[in-house]
């Protein structure tokens, strides 16, 4: 008797399943004499009805037969096309790119695609054709180059004979870069009239003039129909109105106070300075430079992207900085050279030193440093 009560409500069940479901509002009539919906199927027992949080889920009733099976898509899928994943991504933001603690630049600008970086990182260098083919190219890649600075440093050492004490580089590179770029003070300019250059061929020379207004385009254009066999075009990025003099006096009388008696050498090398486009080797790089000794060179270096540390030189009537003074920066640096001269650092002097002389007063209790022997 239960068996066959077991296979009554499984065929009750199926034949309901197949049948119309019966809502509420049914029973108040069509909104329509003529609208006749589709049957629609309740979802089988073991599968829920509806996901958390998701509209309950209704399928056509031809769909449900006793053997179907329902997978459900797992929560995060995505779509299986891989064309569709591509073709929805966000392309990659142009222009100033946002890293916490440095200059906002577009540091793509520092190596781009078909350019190559010297050894010293001081050059940048192309061979690329359509750049010795086509003059409006040429220009609008120089301006776009021109909108990063280089990277000034310095550079402090001391030895005794072949012995080399202490080296320590600084940064400088973000004092030409202001947070707002409405006090940036960069610009581009071309050779002046009375500026000996380098304007093509291998000699400085005065001619030809071309005026500083529409100067790049008439320079690119000339470099382009330019037939000599080897032609370079150079970008210089340079640093202006900032007093080395000063800061090096700073850190000679700051290594004056610790005793050394060694040799002291302070520098102030820049490098990402400059930008080389250079036509194609005609064959191969051996025949081109061994071409290079007897065939004509011609050379235009007629172009500069200038980065002003401030509006004047040091001592200027109403001098502004474009992130701050020497005599500012020096206080702020002094203390982690200071320990860094102590411990001897061979390599870079870093915001960490000066957190460190902040937050542990490192470098203010140091006077005179044992140095050893001479030699």
């Amino acid at each position: 008797m239960g068996m066959i009560n077991r296979r009554s409500i499984v065929a009750d069940k199926a034949a309901r399943s197949t049948g119309p479901v019966h809502r509420p509002s049914d029973s108040a009539g069509p909104s329509s004499p003529n609208s006749n919906p589709p049957p629609v199927a309740e979802l089988p027992a073991n599968i829920p009805s509806e996901l958390p949080g998701e509209i309950p889920t209704e399928l056509p009733a031809g769909d449900v037969t006793p053997n179907t099976q329902h997978h459900m898509p797992p929560p995060y899928s995505g779509p299986s096309d891989t064309s569709l994943v591509s073709s929805s991504r966000i392309p990659l933001p142009k222009g100033p790119q946002y890293y916490p603690g440095l200059p906002v630049l577009d540091y793509r600008q520092y190596l781009p695609p078909l350019f190559e970086l010297s050894t010293d990182t001081t050059t940048i260098t192309s061979k690329a054709n359509y750049l010795s083919e086509n003059p409006k190219a040429l220009a609008s890649l120089l301006r776009t180059l021109a909108t990063v600075p280089p990277k000034p440093q310095v550079l402090i050492q001391g030895n005794r004979g072949r012995k080399i004490d202490f080296s320590l580089k600084l940064n400088l590179m973000n004092l030409l870069v202001s947070n707002d770029p409405h006090d940036r003070l960069d610009y581009f300019r071309c050779v002046g009239t009375d500026e000996m250059a380098l304007r093509g061929g291998s000699d400085p020379g005065l001619k030809p003039d071309f005026g500083v207004d529409n100067g790049l385009n008439a320079w690119c254009d000339r470099f382009v129909k330019d037939s000599t066999s080897i032609k370079t075009f150079t970008l210089e990025r340079v640093v202006s109105n900032l007093d080395t003099n000063w800061i090096e006096g700073q850190v000679r009388s700051l290594v004056a106070s610790t005793d050394y008696k060694g040799q002291v050498t302070v520098q102030f090398p820049v490098t990402h300075a400059k930008v080389v486009i250079q036509n194609p080797d005609k064959h191969n790089k051996f025949l081109t430079s061994v071409a290079s000794l007897f065939s004509s060179k011609s050379k235009y270096e007629v172009v500069k992207a200038v980065w002003p540390f401030a509006t004047g030189r040091s001592g200027e009537h109403d001098r502004r900085c474009v992130v701050q003074s020497e005599k500012t920066w020096w206080e702020e640096w002094r203390d982690p050279i200071k320990y860094a001269i102590a411990t001897k650092r061979q390599g870079w002097v870093t915001n960490e030193d000066k957190l460190e002389c902040i937050m542990e007063s490192k470098g203010k209790g140091v006077s005179l440093i044992d140095w050893g022997p001479e030699f």
